[in-house]
């Protein structure tokens, strides 16, 4: 896989899950950074499930990377987020 789509997609994952996480006040550049990590664990966590979604093309791709970046989203919160 070319590794120019693998971070746009990142990219674009990890806007979409600071959107759905509500953004926990993490910043833009960390969240996509943290999109780009979370599209790999997205399809590590698939692929240990053993679910695949190639069938479904860039919307699969997406949907798994969405989903690890708003699990790396949520790690990095509960880690490193602001303490209340």
């Amino acid at each position: 896989m070319n590794w120019v789509y693998v971070i746009v997609l990142g990219i674009v994952a990890g806007y979409i899950a600071s959107r759905i996480k509500g953004n926990g006040g993490n910043g833009c550049i960390i969240d996509l950074i943290l999109g780009v990590v979370g599209s790999a664990v997205g399809g590590w966590i698939f692929q240990l499930l053993g679910i695949s979604t190639s069938g479904y093309g860039c919307l699969g791709q997406l949907f798994v990377a969405v989903i690890g970046a708003i699990v790396v989203l949520w790690l990095f919160s509960t880690f490193f987020g602001k303490k209340k």
